[in-house]
């Protein structure tokens, strides 16, 4: 069987991955521990983040004629890819956080709604809360002035009593 022939399920493997990815991440791993690398995958795994060390020549195949072709400059040294096909957010996010605690960790860059990013602007965007907290500070501030009104009408109408 030929190199070529072995190779290509695993470029495959990392096309069906990345086809449906909202946002796919870069980052170069060497000099995390054993403990640190499980303590990594865990946080991703909580976060539906998939997270995989691939050969760069295989990541090079694959994010040919994707949204992930402006990747290529990134894929110098070992490179490990986090994606989400749920999140946007939350590679970037998981990363970066674990990051601050692991300094060996290096975000090296990604791609986002199918734009590509440093690693200054995948920090940037791993700033910004996930779907559900947005949500649920939308969902707030849309009450707020609902349950201002009601409290306002409640008053009146005790008011309103209280001379009767």
């Amino acid at each position: 069987m030929a190199k070529v022939e072995l190779k290509k399920p695993i470029v495959e493997e990392i096309s069906n991955g990345i086809k449906d990815a909202k946002s796919v991440v870069l980052v170069d791993y060497r000099g995390l521990t054993v403990e640190q690398d499980t303590n990594l995958r865990k946080a991703l795994r909580e976060a539906n983040v998939t997270y995989k060390v691939y050969k760069n020549t295989m990541m090079n195949f694959a994010f040919k004629g994707t949204d992930c072709e402006g990747l290529a400059p990134y894929l110098e040294g070992p490179s490990a890819m986090a994606y989400s096909t749920e999140d946007a957010t939350a590679p970037a996010r998981v990363l970066c956080n674990f990051a601050k605690t692991a300094d060996k960790l290096e975000v090296k860059g990604g791609v986002v709604e199918g734009t590509v990013y440093d690693a200054d602007g995948i920090k940037a965007i791993s700033a910004i809360p996930s779907k559900e907290v947005l949500l649920g500070k939308l969902f707030g501030s849309m009450q707020s002035p609902i349950a201002n009104l009601a409290r306002v009408l409640n008053q009146i109408a005790e008011q309103k009593g209280a001379e009767a």
